[in-house]
């Protein structure tokens, strides 16, 4: 059995291989059409355009892969089954869920890839790639400043306060930080300046005043000094998410669909803020949609068999046809059942997996009729 699943493996991965290098080439010059004007404007250079492709990759293999993965195995089946390849296999006692089990570990394969690179390279990589458009990856990021940054910290009763913050240097301009101690005491602290350094944040000309836990006692003398080390949780990476998903507006659906956040970012923030606010409905949806979204390729496996088995007689193009016409619906449906999961009309686990399963479904069945 082992030569049958090399052979098939070796027969799938050349249709694979173009399919998924045409998809490629297909998308980087259709966006390098409609932006060539945009990075004329920017006077970008040949190298900055190759970096600004090479960062966005992770944002189009959610696209590009089950797409070319799908084609590709209509193509493979189509072959083997035209040319009574399949019908051998089977008359020889191999059940068709035996004959599909290489493709299932491409499929289970791919889905591992695709979770990683959401997980690991997607959330930033569209702030990167507008940065990188910005032209402030070129001042060391002098340019990008969020200006009378705001959030709290509602696990540990803390409110941070920044008059401008750098997300790519961590310095921050005038900030206070306010909190709750667990003995009831308030500390407030204000500074001229801050910045990141040795995993802790640093401040300069710090005035601190404590509030003792008493309501509508008066704050004892303050305590000013040059330099203080806070010791605090917050990291940049947590300010980032802050402002990532700060930005977010939950009634553009737009906007919610091009925002990236990793599964730790948001569980982070939901560990931040455990009462909610007007994002946790778009979370949920997004925590659910980055964890059900890699199974995709998985799901593609299940569409593809009984379509490429059954395509015997009828022709390769036939096969293609049916692979645009099975992605535009699956696609369709998982933008409609998200737009629905972010207007609350699905519950999130409902909007995230419900393209799945009944694809999923769908794919089983017809090959669990196929005799």
């Amino acid at each position: 059995m082992r030569l049958l699943d090399r052979y098939l493996l070796r027969e799938f991965a050349t249709p694979f291989a173009y399919c998924f290098s045409a998809f490629f080439l297909f998308w980087v010059s259709f966006d390098l059409i409609t932006q060539l004007d945009r990075f004329q404007r920017l006077k970008l250079s040949a190298s900055d355009i190759a970096h600004y492709y090479l960062i966005k990759i992770p944002d189009q293999l959610t696209v590009v892969l089950p797409v070319a993965l799908l084609l590709a195995l209509l193509y493979a089946l189509s072959h083997h089954s035209r040319y009574n390849e399949l019908t051998a296999m089977r008359a020889a006692g191999i059940s068709l869920w035996r004959l599909a089990l290489p493709y299932f570990a491409v499929g289970l394969l791919l889905t591992i890839l695709m979770f990683a690179a959401n997980e690991l390279w997607l959330p930033d990589s569209l702030t990167a790639a507008e940065r990188l458009l910005s032209g402030s990856h070129r001042g060391k990021g002098k340019g990008n400043w969020e200006r009378n940054l705001g959030f709290s910290d509602g696990q540990r009763n803390r409110r941070w306060f920044i008059e401008a913050y750098n997300l790519q240097t961590y310095e921050m301009i005038r900030p206070r930080i306010e909190w709750t101690l667990v003995t009831g005491t308030r500390r407030e602290i204000s500074a001229e300046r801050g910045y990141w350094q040795d995993g802790t944040w640093v401040l300069t000309n710090v005035q601190e005043l404590v509030y003792p836990p008493v309501r509508g006692a008066l704050p004892g003398p303050p305590i000013e000094t040059n330099l203080m080390t806070l010791d605090v949780s917050e990291t940049p990476q947590e300010i980032a998410a802050e402002v990532k998903i700060g930005r977010i507006n939950s009634e553009s659906l737009r906007q919610v669909r091009k925002a990236q956040f990793s599964i730790r970012e948001i569980l982070d923030y939901k560990t931040r803020h455990p009462d909610g606010n007007d994002k946790s409905r778009v979370l949920d949806a997004k925590l659910h949609g980055r964890i059900a979204g890699p199974w995709t390729c998985f799901v593609v496996v299940l569409i593809a068999l009984p379509f490429g088995v059954a395509s015997a007689r009828r022709n390769v193009f036939v096969g293609v046809a049916s692979s645009i016409v099975i992605c535009f619906t699956y696609f369709v449906l998982v933008q409609v059942a998200l737009a629905l999961g972010i207007r609350g009309v699905l519950t999130p686990w409902l909007a995230a997996w419900g393209p799945n399963l009944i694809f999923g479904g769908i794919g089983t069945f017809l090959a669990w009729k196929i005799r």
